[in-house]
């Protein structure tokens, strides 16, 4: 996308520079940091800009979905995890904009979705505030990709106040999915999974630079709904079937297009239920599909071994519980012994990743479900828009 980097900054010596990071991380019941994956992502930029001269890093981040303020998304516990992990102290700004900044090199503000103008839907509200966080600042930097393809205050708004720069994360990720889908080894293999028909764009996109997309997942027996199959009790998201009538129609009558030939069925949504394997035109009323089956599983695992590049959007299976699993353990295992690129699209996905233990042999495990799924679309994402050169 042709964006300012962290090399396009120049010399940052006595220069504040405002990093919206996403630590938004999952909490333990005590309220600490249960999974610092996302902290960590952030410390390359973070070390860079220090070591660059930046006088001083004001952090912001989202953390889970507030709607009153509530103490447990408070981000004292993530700031002390960022002290830890960064070798630095970080200070805690509560109420920056009446008190200011604590006198620190690096402070940590307040959950920024604690306020209600960061996702106000009136654009001239959100710039209201993003010129407020831009005062505290010289420059911009994004190291949240995950929250690109939002159009928050302190995504889109603070760099039209002040300089903007990717960080090294939002860099990578970018340069390798827009990679894989503008200039890919061949072939070009996507296996899509999940529940919700909001990927079905995805789908659509893919048609036309994919050799082949794999559809799993309840997403599957949507569109084997759609072609007229009995998917039984299974999963379906009719609603958004129905928005996308005339893509569900293109996707299934296209060649490229693969799903699943068996599934494993349940009689229950649970780790205890009677279990059995089916083909994809025999699921009974009353069944509902938990997993691709064997058949499929092994399928899909030949052509993965047989790609060059291999982007991974959904869950194939309620790989959660054990007799669920053997579909995502069939993809995921493809993937890791392939020497070519293999990208994870976030979310649910990078989870069974990282369950399998495979998270290191990816080329890359997105940190964004939505947006790097944004991109796949096709969609330019508006948190980057503003980075560009």
């Amino acid at each position: 996308m042709n964006l300012k980097t962290l090399e396009d900054m120049g010399d940052l010596s006595g220069k504040r520079v405002f990093v919206r990071v996403d630590f938004n991380v999952p909490l333990d019941e005590a309220g600490n940091v249960r999974d610092d994956k996302r902290i960590k992502f952030a410390i390359p930029t973070l070390k860079y800009l220090l070591e660059h001269g930046a006088s001083r890093l004001v952090l912001a981040s989202h953390l889970g979905r507030p709607k009153n303020n509530e103490p447990e998304l408070k981000t004292d516990k993530v700031a002390a995890k960022l002290a830890e992990l960064l070798g630095e102290p970080v200070s805690k700004a509560d109420d920056w904009g009446e008190k200011g900044l604590p006198e620190a090199k690096i402070v940590m503000l307040e959950n920024i979705r604690f306020h209600p103008a960061e996702k106000s839907k009136d654009e001239a509200e959100r710039d209201a505030f993003g010129k407020q966080l831009a005062g505290l600042a010289d420059f911009y930097v994004n190291e949240a990709f995950s929250n690109s393809h939002r159009k928050h205050a302190s995504m889109t708004s603070i760099p039209k106040f002040i300089p903007g720069y990717a960080g090294f994360g939002v860099e990578k990720e970018v340069k390798a999915i827009g990679k894989a889908l503008s200039d890919p080894e061949h072939p070009l293999i996507a296996v899509i999974g999940g529940l919700k028909a909001d990927k079905i764009k995805a789908i659509h996109n893919l048609m036309g630079k994919a050799d082949k997309v794999l559809v799993a997942g309840a997403l599957a027996c949507n569109l084997l709904k759609a072609k007229g199959y009995e998917i039984g009790a299974s999963k379906a998201d009719n609603e958004g079937m129905e928005e996308q009538a005339d893509l569900v129609k293109e996707v299934v009558a296209s060649d490229k297009v693969e799903l699943p030939t068996d599934f494993v069925v349940a009689d229950a949504f649970e780790e205890k239920a009677n279990v059995k394997t089916v083909p994809a035109d025999g699921i009974e009323p009353g069944w509902m599909a938990m997993d691709i089956g064997p058949e499929s599983a092994a399928s899909y695992a030949k052509q993965i071994s047989q790609a060059k590049t291999v982007l991974w959007f959904g869950p194939i299976g309620v790989f959660e519980m054990a007799p669920f699993a053997g579909g995502t353990k069939a993809v995921g295992e493809a993937m890791a012994a392939l020497s070519g690129v293999t990208i994870i699209g976030g979310g649910d996905s990078a989870s069974a990743v990282k369950k399998l233990g495979l998270s290191d042999k990816m080329t890359l495990v997105s940190t964004g479900g939505g947006a790097s799924l944004e991109m796949i679309e096709g969609k330019e994402l508006p948190a980057l828009k503003v980075l560009k050169k």
